[in-house]
């Protein structure tokens, strides 16, 4: 066994890497947020579905947000990097749903195929909204409302409602507007270095 000066044997040298990138997290969220509060508004009925809906789908609601997870991994944050990947990845889906039987890349789907495609992303958001509850609250409620947000158009595809499509559309605009809340609050919060909007305690 090799001995160090001191007479002690020399232990193995750990080399600690600061992190020193920046937090990935406002961009996924804003992707999100801003996405999502478009994207209802034309739920809502205030506009039809059309190319500005899709590009912030493909753009900011998907590649913006696939970037941010892919970040978070680096950060090793599993949580992060499992939700703005996948969140990336619906968007993107979502458009080629839309776009695909278009230009004549398949049928156009069924009511039903609608239905369990979004129950589908409701069940995985409430399995994630059960992971924010170790999170702050601002999530949690981000998380939440998206949660009711997937079953209610669910809801109003499975049974042809519009007056429930229109109401999903409103609650999609709350939710959007929470993750851009969280988001920004997170920019100026690390801008200041000190609390300009709060988002609530983070679990132990």
């Amino acid at each position: 066994m090799q001995q160090s000066e001191s007479g002690n044997p020399s232990a193995e040298a750990i080399m600690k890497i600061k992190d020193t990138t920046s937090n990935p997290a406002p961009l996924g969220l804003l992707g999100f947020g801003m996405t999502t509060v478009l994207l209802n508004f034309h739920n809502a009925g205030f506009f039809d579905m059309g190319t500005m809906i899709l590009s912030m789908g493909i753009f900011y609601g998907g590649i913006a947000q696939i970037i941010a997870g892919i970040q978070e991994w680096k950060k090793n944050n599993t949580f992060g990097a499992v939700a703005f990947t996948s969140y990336g990845l619906f968007w993107l889906s979502l458009v080629g749903i839309l776009v695909m039987p278009q230009i004549g890349w398949g049928a156009a789907n069924e009511a039903s195929a609608m239905v369990a495609y979004l129950c589908m992303w409701g069940i995985f958001t409430g399995v994630m909204f059960i992971g924010t509850l170790k999170l702050n609250r601002a999530l949690q409620f981000v998380f939440g409302s998206l949660t009711i947000l997937f079953f209610l158009l669910a809801l109003g595809d499975a049974t042809g409602n519009a007056v429930i499509t229109k109401i999903a559309g409103f609650e999609g605009i709350i939710c959007g507007l929470s993750a851009i809340y969280t988001g920004l609050a997170q920019v100026l919060n690390e801008v200041y270095g000190r609390v300009m909007l709060p988002i609530g305690p983070v679990k132990k």
